[in-house]
């Protein structure tokens, strides 16, 4: 029996390649969109204020009880009863990032102080960017990052501190998101996602997300909510989606019962 020459597998592995015969790990990598939008099911929560506008009684209030603190806990937008600030992400890296994506286009993402109330709200933050810390009130307020994995981060930002000198950058990605307090202003919090890879988002005001040039295949999307922490229930974090390659997978409307934000 006659031997086949030593470059045979090469070539019947581009003639396989040719015509589309390799499995998807040897072909090139293809990506796909996920879209959706997170929709309050049932009447809306009414929250009180943290803070009501007047009260002289409030910490600083000159400045924070001058137009009042709202919670922002639940933000439901009120015409298409959209919930903001829902986190949707893959809890892992995949290991073929997009290429476009690998590192992040803006080493430094901002966090401000505004108000008496931190802004953003609700922060994706990567492992490859700094958090500069801002201050747009004339008063101290104490920025207090509470990680698992990563160290805890603490320091007062004076008033009116536009500088962004003060600046944070965390080395592991966390599983949820991490709280954010104020030791000063005690009702201010918000919550910082901090991950290392870009499959990742935060609702808009109206409910909704985009997470682009995400691996085709079927992904667990984690789904975290501050006020109802997972937003399925314990039982189920994550949602499973089918990532088609080069097509947007639209999730549509994602109705949430109002009683899952009952406290």
């Amino acid at each position: 029996m006659k031997t086949l020459p030593r470059r045979f597998p090469v070539v019947a592995a581009a003639v396989c390649l040719s015509l589309g015969l390799l499995p998807a790990t040897v072909r090139a990598q293809e990506y796909g969109t996920v879209t959706g939008q997170f929709v309050l099911d049932g009447d809306p929560i009414k929250l009180d204020a943290l803070v009501k506008a007047g009260d002289t009684s409030a910490k600083d209030a000159a400045v924070c009880a001058k137009d009042g603190v709202p919670d922002d806990s639940l933000i439901v937008d009120p015409t298409s009863k959209g919930i903001a600030n829902v986190f949707i992400y893959l809890a892992k890296a995949p290991s073929d990032i997009h290429p476009d994506l690998k590192a992040s286009k803006e080493p430094v993402v901002k966090f401000d102080q505004k108000g008496c109330r931190f802004t953003p709200h609700a922060l994706i933050v990567r492992t490859d960017q700094d958090v500069a810390i801002l201050s747009g009130d004339p008063i101290a307020h104490n920025t207090h990052v509470f990680p698992i994995r990563n160290d805890n981060q603490n320091q007062t930002i004076p008033g009116n501190d536009r500088s962004g000198s003060v600046k944070w950058k965390f080395a592991l990605p966390e599983r949820t998101p991490s709280r954010v307090n104020c030791d000063i202003h005690t009702w201010m919090r918000a919550y910082w996602l901090i991950i290392d890879h870009p499959y990742a988002a935060v609702s808009d005001k109206e409910g909704k997300f985009t997470i682009e040039k995400i691996p085709a295949g079927t992904h667990n999307f984690m789904v975290w909510q501050e006020r109802s922490e997972w937003l399925f229930g314990p039982q189920k974090k994550s949602i499973k989606v089918t990532v088609k390659p080069n097509e947007t997978t639209d999730l549509g409307v994602i109705k949430i019962p109002a009683t899952t934000f009952a406290k």
